[in-house]
């Protein structure tokens, strides 16, 4: 009987054969692990609609991020909760914020760690959106100078990188401008270049206590339906001095990832964001699906896409299951 010379199953006989020929091999060092920091001591906010994530106080921050090394996770990024909200976001800059806090404490405490911030003005503004609202509209150009402002407060505070998720147009030069001006020349960003106008951020949004107060964020950020635009975006903070670039979400937008890794060589990120985390806890509390197994599955398809880093609130877990599973002669 004929049959064709290669048979693929030759490779698939083991899981020693297997992990020989594996294509896309996850590890802890591509997870960035995302930390939400209220005011307080021995603070812990279980989120509701996030599983196993919480709001924390810097010293339970602290000690979040230490299990986080010790499974060999590089590097945290922080979310940040004022415990006053105003227009024009004012803790988001002050050297007395919340996040500026965290950023000095964690570097004390864990040198080695990298320390990533989250530059954006939705969790500090009263009503909720990114940027400066001006006749009931968000006002590009006058968004830029806070950011920017924002970033630098948190290079004055020690950070590694600093990470603008607003989608103003510009604000990755506005940044790397500012942060030259002042010596700070070294600290790099990691641009959400390419942040969709998505459904899947709704846990966050409790999480950073962050809905907007009214109307909605589709007029910064993207339309979903467009690959074409991503690439433009990309270009542009590329252009402006990004360092590293991000997409967001990831599962919806793997395509996007692809088309991202094939046009730069810069480092390409994605954000496993609240929503696919939510899904995945939401359906193995059900037993509808094996939880574990889903984790690894998106995590190995954010990857394999072309992703360099993924920040994912899985990354504790998966780091543990990658450890668990390590295997040997």
């Amino acid at each position: 009987m004929y049959f064709p010379l290669y048979r693929p199953r030759r490779l698939r006989k083991s899981e020693a054969l297997r992990r020989m020929v594996r294509e896309t091999k996850l590890s802890p060092d591509d997870f960035i692990y995302p930390l939400f920091i209220v005011h307080g001591r021995k603070v812990r906010h279980e989120i509701k609609s996030m599983p196993g994530i919480a709001q924390l106080s810097i010293d339970l921050a602290v000690r979040e991020a230490e299990a986080a090394c010790k499974l060999n996770i590089p590097a945290v990024i922080l979310f940040g909760i004022p415990e006053k909200k105003d227009p024009k976001g004012t803790e988001a800059y002050s050297p007395r914020g919340i996040i500026q806090q965290a950023i000095r404490t964690l570097k004390r405490e864990l040198p080695d760690l990298v320390v990533i911030t989250d530059v954006c003005l939705c969790e500090y503004t009263s009503h909720g959106h990114c940027g400066v609202v001006v006749d009931g509209e968000v006002h590009n150009d006058a968004t830029l100078a806070l950011l920017a402002k924002m970033a630098l407060s948190h290079a004055e505070a020690g950070v590694d990188l600093v990470a603008p998720s607003d989608m103003m147009d510009g604000r990755v030069k506005a940044i790397r401008d500012l942060l030259d001006r002042k010596g700070f020349e070294n600290t790099p960003i990691l641009s959400y270049a390419a942040k969709h106008a998505s459904v899947f951020y709704g846990p966050f949004r409790e999480a950073a206590e962050s809905t907007p107060q009214f109307g909605d964020r589709k007029s910064y950020q993207m339309d979903p339906a467009n690959a074409r635009e991503a690439l433009r975006e990309v270009r542009l903070d590329v252009q402006e001095g990004a360092d590293i670039i991000m997409v967001k979400p990831a599962l919806p937008y793997l395509d996007i990832i692809r088309k991202v890794r094939e046009e730069i060589d810069l480092p390409v990120g994605a954000y496993n964001v609240s929503g696919e985390y939510s899904m995945i806890k939401a359906a193995a509390q059900r037993g509808w699906i094996d939880g574990e197994g889903a984790m690894m599955e998106v995590l190995t398809a954010i990857k394999r896409a072309g992703a360099d880093l993924i920040i994912t609130y899985f990354a504790k877990e998966a780091a543990r299951f990658l450890e668990k599973n390590r295997s040997g002669c």
